[in-house]
C-alpha cells in the first residue's frame, strides 16, 4: 500500500514524540534521583515541621515535586504509547487504530496533567535550567501528541479482504 501524506506526518510525529518523551523521562528521573539523595532528612527524636510535604524536592519550588512525579509517569506512558503505535504506523488500517489511539490519548492526558504543573511551576519561579528544559518539552509534547492523535485518525484504509 502506498504511503499517504498523513501516514508520513504521523510517522514523523511518532518519532519526534518518542524522542521527546525519552528526554522528559531522563530529566524527570534525574530530578527524582536528586530528591531521593538530597531530600529532607530528619534525625531521631525530632518532630516534622508544620509545613512538611512528603513530595519535597531540594531543587525548584513548591510545584516541582508534583511536576516531576507526573512528568515521570507521562514519560513512561508516552514511551510505551509510541512503542505500541509502531504497529499501527506499519499497517495503517482501521483495525489497528483503536489500540494506538487509546494509548496515545492516555499519554496525552497525562502529559496535559504534567503541563498544568509545569505552568504552576513557571508561575512560582525559582527553578534551575534542567527543570525549565523539562517544562518546555512537556508543553511542546502536549501539542505534538495532540497533532499525532489527529494524524492517526485521518486517511486510513480498510484491510483488503482475502
Amino acid at each position: 500500500m502506498a504511503a499517504t501524506p498523513m501516514k508520513s506526518a504521523a510517522s514523523l510525529l511518532l518519532v519526534l514524540n518518542f524522542c521527546m518523551y525519552v528526554i522528559v523521562l531522563v530529566i524527570a528521573a534525574w530530578a527524582m534521583n536528586k530528591a531521593i539523595d538530597h531530600g529532607f532528612i530528619i534525625g531521631a527524636g525530632f518532630n516534622l515541621p508544620a509545613h512538611f510535604s512528603p513530595i519535597y524536592f531540594p531543587i525548584g519550588n513548591a510545584a516541582t515535586g508534583f511536576f516531576v512525579l507526573f512528568s515521570l509517569i507521562a514519560g513512561v506512558v508516552g514511551v510505551a504509547s509510541a512503542i505500541c503505535s509502531l504497529y499501527h504506523i506499519r499497517y495503517w488500517y482501521y483495525d489497528s487504530l483503536p489500540s494506538a489511539a487509546a494509548a496515545a490519548t492516555i499519554a496525552w492526558t497525562l502529559t496535559l496533567l504534567a503541563m498544568g504543573f509545569a505552568w504552576k511551576e513557571i508561575h512560582l519561579l525559582g527553578r534551575n535550567a534542567k527543570l525549565r528544559t523539562m517544562e518546555a518539552f512537556v508543553i511542546i509534547l502536549s501539542v505534538t501528541q495532540a497533532l499525532y492523535i489527529a494524524a492517526i485518525h485521518s486517511s486510513l484504509t480498510r484491510r483488503p479482504l482475502s
